[in-house]
């Protein structure tokens, strides 16, 4: 895979516990697809499992993204963490990470279950009352889950003067 360099250094982010940070407290990240030589943007809702270096989300059982996913499991993806646009300056403040990783979809029960259990902790208020609507016996069975194997990790930042 060719890497290229960061055009404007000073936004690298390089401190790999900031980009971690980002990422917990992310609550989306968006995926590019590519199948057929059609690319395809997909947001979605992901927990980042950090002792098995990967991503989880959970979709539907078939459409464009199983599709795509099945075709070519390399995924590019990205989260970015908002600090709004500052007047003035014709710029944007944000962070951004982004990675490279392999999708595959999840049919170990095992897995499956912990996975669905992490993305129910991260972003369900009720936590116990989701876990006995979700995790329920055929519910499990319906729901497809993704991990995302991650390769290698980047980000940028562009910081609001003080």
């Amino acid at each position: 895979m060719e890497l290229y360099h960061n055009r404007r250094p000073e936004r690298a982010l390089t401190d790999f516990r900031e980009i971690l940070q980002i990422i917990d407290r992310g609550r989306y990240m968006t995926l590019a697809l590519c199948k057929d030589n059609k690319p395809y943007l997909v947001t979605v809702s992901y927990v980042f499992d950090s002792e098995n270096y990967c991503f989880y989300f959970h979709c539907a059982n078939q459409g464009r993204k199983i599709d795509y996913i099945k075709a070519n499991p390399v995924v590019y993806g990205q989260i970015l963490e908002d600090d709004e646009y500052i007047d003035g300056k014709c710029l944007h403040a944000f962070k951004t990470v982004q990675f490279t990783g392999r999708a595959e979809i999840i049919t170990d029960e095992e897995c499956k279950r912990k996975a669905l259990n992490m993305l129910i902790e991260k972003h369900e208020r009720d936590v116990e009352r989701s876990k006995i609507r979700f995790m329920k016996q055929g519910k499990i069975e319906k729901t497809i889950v993704i991990k995302i194997l991650v390769y290698d990790f980047s980000g940028k930042s562009v910081k609001r003067d003080k």
